[in-house]
């Protein structure tokens, strides 16, 4: 099976003025790249809001991903998913047993249906 972590390597990234939530090991990576990381701890309600806005941000990303590049995209969005499952008090097996209640009510994605339109 091949690695699918993608061709990122340290220092790929551009620098970050923004502020975002990052993977617990990127500061030391910024640090060994040369770079110099500034951090702080995020508060529950921020960490929350970070996580949820960080889902969005990988899914955009897994969008925009060719089909070679789409994998590391999607375990990025896992990750998240595992961060948020975690925030809220949930293993992952209670966050699948959500999901498959779910799917039982409505469905999954197998029929590949698209709806154009509803009355």
């Amino acid at each position: 099976m091949p690695d699918h972590l993608g061709p990122e390597q340290p220092g790929d990234d551009p620098p970050v003025t923004g502020g975002k939530l990052v993977r617990d090991r990127i500061p030391e990576l910024i640090e060994a790249d040369g770079g110099h990381p500034v951090t702080r701890v995020l508060d529950a309600a921020g960490y929350r809001r970070a996580l949820v806005n960080k889902l969005v941000e990988e899914a955009g990303e897994a969008q925009d991903a060719s089909a070679d590049e789409l994998p590391a995209e999607l375990a990025d969005v896992l990750e998240v998913l595992r961060a948020l499952a975690d925030d809220l008090g949930m293993t992952w097996e209670d966050l699948a047993r959500v999901a498959d209640r779910k799917r039982g009510q409505r469905g999954g994605f197998a029929r590949r249906l698209f709806l154009e339109s509803a009355d």
